[in-house]
C-alpha cells in the first residue's frame, strides 16, 4: 500500500508540473496513465493529496464552481518544494525506478529526464523482466506435465507477454542510443495488439494475473 501511495504521489507531482489541476481532472489523468486494470478511486487519491498538502509539496491555488452543482472545486498546484521533489525523484535510478507501477509513471514523464537516465531506467527494467522471464519459463517447463492444459496456457500467455515487453524495451533502448526515440513506433505497432505503443501491462507480466486462454485474445 505504501509503495502504491508513493507511485500516486510521483504521478501527481508530474501532472501538476504541467500546470494546476482540480481533483477530478487529476483522477481522470491518473487513470489514463495507470491503465484500465488499475482504476484509481477518490478514496486512494485524496489521502495522497492531503499528505502532500501537509508536506508542502502542493497547495490549494483557487476554487472554481462546478457548472451543474455550483459547488466549489479545489484547484491544486505545485509549490517550489514540490517542484524540487519531482525533479529529484525523476533523477533517481535504482530498483524502484523499474518496478512495475513506478516504471509506468516514470516512463510517462521521460521527456523531463536526460538520455542517460532514461537508458539506465530502460535497461534496468529490461534486466528485471529478463530475470522474470527465465523464472516463468523454468516454471512452465517443470509444470506443464503436472497440470492441465488451461494452467499451461495461462503460464504460456505470461511468457509471451513478458517477451513482448522485453522486445519493446530493446527497441526503445536502441532508439535512445541512435538519438531517435520516435523510431520505435513502427516496430511497437507490429508487436503489440491493437497497434499500441505502450508496454505490456504489468498484470500480463505475471502468469497468475493474466486471463484464461478462452479469453486471452481480449484486451
Amino acid at each position: 500500500m505504501a509503495r502504491r501511495a508513493e507511485t500516486i504521489e510521483l504521478a501527481v507531482l508530474g501532472l501538476l508540473h504541467e500546470g494546476p489541476m482540480h481533483g477530478y481532472e487529476l483522477r481522470k489523468r491518473l487513470n489514463l496513465m495507470l491503465g484500465w486494470g488499475r482504476v484509481l478511486s477518490y478514496g486512494s487519491l485524496y489521502p495522497t493529496l492531503k499528505k502532500m498538502l501537509r508536506g508542502a509539496l502542493i497547495e490549494e491555488a483557487t476554487t472554481t464552481l462546478t457548472p451543474v452543482t455550483r459547488r466549489p472545486r479545489i484547484v491544486y498546484q505545485l509549490t517550489e518544494s514540490g517542484q524540487r521533489e519531482f525533479e529529484r525523484l525523476m533523477t533517481e535510478v535504482g530498483p524502484t525506478a523499474w518496478e512495475d507501477d513506478n516504471f509506468d509513471i516514470r516512463f510517462a514523464f521521460f521527456s523531463r529526464t536526460d538520455m542517460e537516465i532514461r537508458l539506465r531506467v530502460l535497461e534496468g527494467r529490461r534486466t528485471r523482466l529478463q530475470e522474470r522471464l527465465e523464472r516463468v519459463q523454468s516454471q512452465l517447463s517443470m509444470t506443464q506435465k503436472e497440470v492441465d492444459r488451461y494452467a499451461v496456457e495461462l503460464q504460456r500467455h505470461g511468457v509471451e507477454s513478458v517477451e513482448r515487453e522485453v522486445r519493446w524495451l530493446s527497441d526503445l533502448i536502441n532508439a535512445e542510443r541512435s538519438g531517435d526515440p520516435g523510431s520505435t513506433r513502427a516496430s511497437n505497432t507490429s508487436t503489440s495488439s491493437g497497434g499500441s505503443v505502450e508496454p505490456a501491462t504489468t498484470a500480463a507480466a505475471e502468469p497468475a494475473a493474466v486471463q484464461p486462454p478462452e479469453v486471452s485474445g481480449q484486451k
